[in-house]
């Protein structure tokens, strides 16, 4: 694989870079295994802000050519972007941006307001790695079944956090417990600052526990030139499987970026 330089990707990234409440497995978000801990208060005491926060990113900006809800990028560049759900086990999170930037690839990371509270440092983890931090909602529930109101408190509430936490409402909104966003949830997004919707083409269903191959295989067997990878932090499934998926997209010669390269 043909990777991007730091001095290359830092110019891309500056350009675009900015308790669980019940319910079954919904489509690409899991209500067991990464949950925030309900000891929220007590972990965010254990591990405090970091001194300093990441450099504040601008806030995030249209892709003319993409519709407001994207599933996918170009299919004509070997770019993918593998996008991470982020709440669960912080180890877990740092193993996997680790075991990415190893490989020279980058991650979107869509984040869980609450799981922001419990550990505030990996905000600026994710950002100085050179990865994407986006928003998946304040408490990851079922935000397109709320009413208005409680749906926006959803968004802007883990928008807050993120603009505290970076200076930046982050680069991309991800409606938690769906695919994809309601017309309302869309709405309310954009009203919040979020132009577009990022949902993905491939689900790598890591969140059921299938077992690393099962999550490699699955991966591997659908994605293509500028696909969104769904996964998630808090499985240990996932943090095996990334290095087979990574070398694997080595072979093929499709890059790992951030959503906001492959679009660019």
């Amino acid at each position: 694989m043909v990777r991007v330089t730091t001095t290359d990707r830092r110019g891309v990234l500056r350009a675009g870079a900015g308790l669980v409440a019940g319910g079954a497995l919904a489509a690409g978000c899991s209500s067991t295994g990464a949950a925030p801990s309900a000891t929220a208060s007590s972990a965010s005491s254990a591990e405090s802000s970091p001194a300093g926060t990441p450099q504040a990113a601008p806030a995030p900006r249209p892709f003319p050519r993409q519709p407001a809800q994207i599933t996918h990028g170009p299919r004509d560049r070997p770019r993918v972007a593998l996008t991470f759900h982020g709440q669960g086990d912080p180890e877990i999170a740092r193993s996997l941006l680790t075991e990415a930037e190893k490989h020279g690839a980058r991650l979107t990371v869509l984040a869980v307001g609450t799981w922001l509270d419990q550990y505030p440092q990996l905000a600026r983890r994710i950002l100085d790695g050179g990865h994407d931090l986006g928003n998946h909602t304040q408490r990851h529930v079922a935000v397109n079944a709320m009413a208005e109101a409680d749906a926006r408190a959803e968004i802007t509430g883990c928008a807050d956090r993120l603009k505290r936490l970076t200076g930046s409402i982050g680069t991309w909104f991800r409606p938690s417990r769906a695919p994809t966003a309601s017309p309302l949830v869309q709405r309310l997004a954009r009203a919040a600052g979020y132009p577009h919707v990022l949902s993905y083409d491939v689900d790598s269903l890591d969140y059921t526990r299938p077992g690393a191959p099962a999550v490699t295989r699955k991966v591997l067997a659908e994605v293509r030139n500028g696909s969104v990878v769904s996964l998630h932090f808090g499985y240990p499934d996932t943090v095996t499987a990334l290095p087979d998926v990574l070398t694997e997209l080595d072979r093929r010669g499709l890059h790992a970026v951030t959503t906001t390269e492959l679009l660019s």
